[in-house]
């Protein structure tokens, strides 16, 4: 009997739902979060400075097709990787029968990595705005229960950047709630080939609906791009949380075979940059490019994204991306991501910022000089003390036992 005829092979031992690859492979997705979260924060400098008047915007640079590299807009790698990242261990067990941790271990996960230093800086950044109570009393509720993204008026109020974490966690109720059910769909199918194609076609219906919605708001109504709930929100910004699920199904059903040797890794990543590249050059308000900005952009990161880690051997990308620096920033991304815009504002605010337009780059270096220290202070004080939270739960979602010998002894 085939291996496409044969019935599904027995359960493996349980995986994490985070299905975070082999370490050697985790590395590269590390440097990449580095370079996104140092990419954010020149995004958001670039913004600060950006200057309009009745003649129209003006940008830090008036160098276009330098303007296209600092403008650059990289949000949607985040939602890639993190998709790609947690979906893996339900593409796995949907395609090879793997098991899959209950859901609860899965969201008690992600709660202690999101939510302390969000919380946190929240309640510090809202409090230094609203210093009499009761102060914008919404936005807070808002960004305390990720809602803030369906705000037209407060969807960047308080921490700026975080509207995404709203899409984040909107990906992690979505995906507790059609990943159990899709691999117990894909359970009894016989062929391989039949249950990756089911996984295929469920990613490619997630990623088609932001496509649909974009077009009728923008085509069908005339809703233009500066209603932020309409574009911003979880039904337009999917597609990059829906590539990332597609990778996930993509690896889980080529394993270890199919590696890129390097002829045709690095051409498929410089292939991807290029094309993000153009439509950040090219996108201007309303037109294509700038439309489907994020659906398209979502596409190429994962082209980026196979080409980085499925290789037989690693190549110079592979190499930088590990290197010692770049992964140091990797693993402070998210306070990075965090804390940036209120060091960047704080920084204005007190005059410790170029004024005019030309002070751009200065601004930049100092911002980044701040930031980055913030953000390592910020890690080794709250994200890995709350990590550590992690190890009070078992496996299977159950209180931890730490003294197991002194309670076979009592017994």
């Amino acid at each position: 009997m085939s291996t496409e005829t044969a019935t599904r092979p027995p359960a493996a031992p349980a995986r994490p739902p985070e299905g975070a690859p082999a370490r050697s492979r985790a590395s590269d997705i590390d440097g990449l979060r580095g370079l996104a979260a140092l990419s954010t924060l020149i995004f958001h400098v670039w913004q600060q400075y950006y200057r309009y008047d009745a003649a129209g915007s003006h940008p830090p640079v008036d160098n276009p097709l330098i303007g296209a590299a600092f403008s650059f807009e990289i949000i949607d790698l985040f939602f890639v990787m993190s998709a790609y990242l947690l979906t893996l261990s339900y593409a796995r067990a949907a395609i090879d029968g793997r098991s899959i941790r209950p859901a609860r271990v899965f969201l008690f996960r992600r709660a202690i990595r999101i939510l302390p230093l969000y919380a946190l800086a929240v309640l510090v950044v809202w409090a230094s705005r609203n210093p009499t109570l009761p102060g914008d009393w919404r936005d807070l509720a808002e960004h305390l229960t990720f809602t803030h993204v369906f705000d037209q008026h407060r969807i960047f109020y308080t921490l700026g950047p975080t509207w995404s974490l709203s899409l984040e966690v909107c990906f992690y109720l979505v995906l507790v709630a059609i990943g159990p059910p899709a691999v117990r769909a894909c359970r009894p199918l016989r062929q391989r080939r039949t249950r990756v194609a089911v996984c295929a076609a469920g990613c490619l219906t997630l990623y088609a609906v932001p496509f649909a919605w974009i077009a009728v708001a923008h085509y069908g109504y005339g809703v233009p791009h500066t209603d932020w709930a309409v574009y911003f929100g979880p039904q337009a910004r999917f597609g990059g949380f829906a590539a990332g699920m597609g990778l996930a199904v993509l690896m889980a059903a080529l394993g270890k075979r199919g590696r890129l040797g390097r002829r045709v890794a690095l051409p498929l990543c410089a292939a991807a940059v290029a094309g993000l590249y153009c439509l950040s050059l090219f996108s201007t308000p309303e037109n294509a490019a700038f439309t489907f900005y994020h659906p398209l952009t979502s596409a190429l990161w994962l082209l980026l994204l196979f080409g980085t880690v499925h290789v037989r051997r690693k190549s110079f990308w592979n190499r930088m991306l590990t290197a010692r620096w770049l992964s140091a920033v990797g693993l402070v991304s998210y306070s990075l991501f965090i804390w940036h815009e209120p060091v960047m504002l704080q920084l204005h605010k007190a005059g410790l910022l170029p004024t005019d337009q030309a002070g751009f780059l200065p601004a930049l270096l100092i911002v980044a000089a701040v930031a980055l220290p913030v953000a390592v202070l910020s890690y080794w004080l709250l994200e890995y003390p709350a990590s550590l939270l992690g190890r009070l739960k078992d496996s299977r979602g159950r209180p931890r036992d730490f003294y197991p010998e002194a309670a076979r002894q009592a017994s």
